[in-house]
């Protein structure tokens, strides 16, 4: 367990979610037990021992977004309601525990929050989640917070302005000193098509460690898959992307087999685009700049209700189209599929950005890198006008 707990707090330092040293896990083994900042860490071990879950984290995140959306919500506000569809679907809402409720018992209040969410924000703390059964649900959950906070808090800039002190500085900030250039530069790809089964998996392996690396996807979300001949050989659901090994099933194009019940729940994406384009290889990342830039519709209103679900327009950023459609075997399968061929590359409101390859996975994870580069120097054209981001 001690081991499981020191792997994920480096996944936090790696992913740039959490501050070093600003990080601690609390666990059921034999025993409780809990490693990390020592504050942090008693009150994660204080909070566990009233839940029923076998792991906590409690870390500082590496940006102020989540404070900054507790100052903005109202005062008789419990929740804060991201809109994209890692919040939509596995965490619903993200409570709020502010300062004056941390007064008195402080775990007990958290523990009453986190016994029906997966993840909180306490107000000058930091992100806390659990995880159920694992140590790596709960930084799941907290790398799911962390996304979510992060585009709601830079998509309501864009909606609403600069409405704090500080929002600028901050914003500045994470501009000039958080943010990385995106490229695909020192990176190695094999030339398709590809043909065995164990080449296959290594290179799927290898491009999704890429792709986590270079911060186009967020914990475990995302798929990875090479079609050969008439098998599709793709990431399973709940997969790491950066932990691919022996995780990765060859599924008949037909449905022919079983082998595809444990499959990523976007295999039918997959199938319909391979269908639809021809191509030979298919990546699916949750870079945030595509998501964020995705539910900025200038349309609105517009009488649709469920805009990441219904919206049956395709609305373009830049050359690339965006979609909407429930993932899994929902409508989003139907709507990437038609769209994708022109330009190598489909936006899905809310969700993330698929991108193909007909020769390599080169071609998609520099599609996809080009995606979110224009996505991000569009989100910092635009929040340029509202003023205030001079250097």
């Amino acid at each position: 367990m001690r081991d499981q707990i020191r792997k994920y707090s480096r996944k936090l330092i790696a992913d740039r979610s959490a501050i070093e040293g600003g990080i601690a896990f609390a666990a059921q083994d034999d025993c409780l037990i809990s490693d990390g900042d020592p504050e942090l860490a008693r009150l994660a071990s204080q909070t566990l021992e009233r839940l029923s879950s076998i792991a906590l984290v409690i870390a500082r995140p590496s940006l102020p977004f989540a404070d900054f959306l507790v100052h903005r919500a109202q005062s008789d506000e419990t929740c804060i309601h991201p809109t994209d569809t890692e919040t939509r679907t596995f965490l619903h809402d993200i409570p709020i525990l502010r300062r004056n409720e941390l007064a008195e018992d402080p775990a007990a209040a958290l523990a009453r929050l986190l016994s029906n969410r997966k993840g909180v924000i306490v107000e000058g703390v930091g992100i806390a989640a659990i995880g159920a059964v694992t140590v790596e649900q709960a930084y799941v959950n907290y790398s799911s917070v962390f996304h979510s906070t992060f585009v709601k808090f830079l998509l309501d800039h864009l909606r609403d302005g600069f409405r704090l002190p500080g929002e600028a500085e901050a914003l500045r900030e994470f501009r000039s000193q958080w943010l990385r250039p995106l490229h695909a530069e020192g990176l190695s790809f094999r030339n398709g098509p590809l043909h065995d089964p164990d080449e296959i998996c290594r290179e799927i392996a290898t491009v999704g460690r890429y792709t986590v690396e270079r911060g186009l996807v967020d914990s475990f979300f995302g798929n990875i898959s090479c079609r050969a001949g008439d098998v599709v050989h793709i990431s399973q659901t709940a997969a790491s992307l950066d932990e691919l090994p022996g995780c990765i099933d060859p599924v008949p194009m037909d449905n022919s087999s079983t082998t595809g019940v444990t499959a990523s729940s976007e295999l039918l994406a997959h199938r319909m685009i391979y269908e639809a384009t021809g191509a030979n290889f298919i990546l699916h990342g949750h870079p945030k700049f595509a998501v964020i830039m995705s539910m900025l519709c200038e349309e609105e209103p517009c009488g649709v209700s469920d805009c990441w679900k219904d919206c049956p327009k395709v609305r373009r950023l830049g050359d690339t189209p965006v979609v909407a459609g429930e993932i899994g075997a929902g409508g989003l399968a139907r709507r990437v599929s038609p769209v994708i061929g022109g330009g190598g590359a489909a936006i899905v409101y809310g969700h993330g950005v698929f991108t193909i390859g007909m020769n390599g996975f080169d071609e998609a994870f520099s599609a996809m890198v080009d995606v979110e580069n224009w996505c991000r120097a569009e989100y910092f054209r635009r929040i340029e006008l509202l003023g205030g981001l001079e250097t």
